[in-house]
């Protein structure tokens, strides 16, 4: 398959070209910052963002509804205060 813009240079706001299962933890900061989550399963997510500062507290996004695409760029995805489920890191 040729893909005309394989040169071209990947910016926040393209869409994604990979995408990763997300397993939350209290504990264990993502492999890679995402460009934003999918949800599918609703429910809250407690998050931290890329840039916040060690020791930061999570945000929680509630009620988040299934089919979701959050366009927020979290370091780590908490077990504690997630709720939500069956989300995927969209790189």
């Amino acid at each position: 398959m040729t893909d005309a813009y394989s040169s071209a240079s990947s910016s926040v706001s393209d869409p994604g070209e990979r995408a990763a299962i997300i397993v939350p933890s209290d504990t264990v900061d993502l492999l890679e910052t995402p460009k934003a989550i999918y949800v599918g399963t609703g429910g809250d997510i407690a998050m931290i963002g890329d840039n916040e500062a060690i020791g930061a507290p999570p945000v929680v996004w509630r009620n988040v509804p299934p089919g979701a695409v959050v366009p927020f760029r979290p370091r780590r995805v908490m077990a504690t205060g997630t709720t939500a489920s069956d989300m995927i890191a969209i790189l």
